[in-house]
């Protein structure tokens, strides 16, 4: 079996419910912002649970793209790496999958739990609280078993979620040189402000990998701030992080920003011209009235995105089919997709 799309992240259910500004202010916790629990986070975990609304998810950025471009793209095309418990939790998670024909291949840790994560809804913002569990107990080793590096050798593209750098930026960078030596697309996603604050090593270890990487306008202003460069303009920080040195020299690197309900930023840069290429795309228009949850919609844009680049779409109507599956990902509860499926159209 060949798989054209692997994707490499943290996989861990999600636990939904709405709540008020004062629960955030509980926690000192930030609306729109993704953190990793501390010691007192841990008690809202199972004080949500308890929730009337609480809705359990299929959960995990990457999983959540995986899951998209799965819906996106023909039977059988998608395959996930991760890390879960050998508990119910992992048994949701492998269900919501297959539901959507994704395939998983997770490494299993006997005797830690799954991963978990409290996505608190206040209105249109939300506020991920993170455990990552068993989920930060993935190994490259696991790639390396044969069974699984004949997929990675199958796969025409990866997709890497950001937040598998504060686990194992050495699985990333197995995947990187794999995918540079054989020239194939590699798609990063820096996925939270606090991976460039504070895992900036590891990312900077694994961006030279990187022939595209997506990140949202906090995420960009974030890794200008740990990176001391002196603008908050996100065209020419996208130049920047654009030009920055690549290990597969035969295609350039390409930063898409995103700002939610404005429009998404491409920029590219041509080294033997020492040029660069910076477009702009609108998003695809919604009325309010119709907008269910926007908790996924990042990680839909990267799935239709992704989607159409295994497919051997041009950038510009890979970007059209992020902004497709986004929209419709908006209008579901949690990071879902409707069925029937719904087909792109440009």
């Amino acid at each position: 079996m060949a798989y054209d799309l692997v994707c490499l992240g943290n996989p861990l259910l999600d636990i939904q419910v709405d709540v008020q500004k004062e629960y955030l202010d509980k926690y000192e916790l930030k609306e729109n912002d993704a953190i990793l629990a501390e010691p007192k986070h841990m008690p809202i975990f199972d004080e949500i649970l308890k929730f009337d609304d609480v809705k359990l998810v299929a959960g995990g950025a990457a999983q959540n793209t995986a899951r998209g471009a799965q819906y996106v793209l023909p039977a059988e095309s998608v395959l996930y790496f991760g890390s879960v418990g050998k508990d119910i939790y992992a048994d949701k998670l492998i269900e919501a999958n297959k539901s959507v024909g994704l395939t998983t291949s997770y490494m299993v840790q006997d005797d830690i739990a799954t991963g978990k994560c409290g996505a608190l809804i206040n209105g249109v913002n939300r506020s991920l609280v993170t455990d990552l569990a068993a989920a930060n107990h993935f190994k490259p080793s696991h790639l390396e078993k044969p069974e699984n590096w004949a997929h990675v050798e199958g796969a025409k593209a990866f997709y890497i979620g950001g937040f598998h750098l504060t686990v194992s930026p050495e699985a990333i960078q197995l995947l990187g040189k794999h995918a540079a030596k054989e020239n194939k697309d590699f798609i990063m996603n820096f996925s939270a402000p606090f991976i460039p604050q504070f895992f900036k090593d590891a990312l900077d270890s694994c961006v030279p990998y990187a022939d595209y990487i997506i990140c949202n306008e906090s995420e960009a202003a974030a890794y200008a701030e740990s990176h001391g460069l002196d603008t908050k303009d996100l065209t020419e920080i996208a130049k920047y992080v654009a030009k920055l040195p690549k290990v597969n020299e035969n295609k350039p690197r390409i930063v898409i920003f995103t700002q939610g309900t404005d429009s998404t930023l491409a920029v590219s840069y041509n080294a033997k011209a020492d040029s660069f290429d910076v477009k702009s795309f609108a998003v695809h228009a919604l009325e309010s009235s119709k907008i269910a949850d926007t908790n996924g919609a990042g990680d839909a844009f990267a799935a239709g995105f992704t989607a159409g680049l295994v497919q051997g779409k041009t950038l510009d109507e890979s970007i059209d089919m992020g902004h497709w599956l986004a929209k419709l990902s908006i209008q579901e509860i949690g990071p879902s997709y409707p069925f029937p499926k719904q087909t792109y159209n440009a």
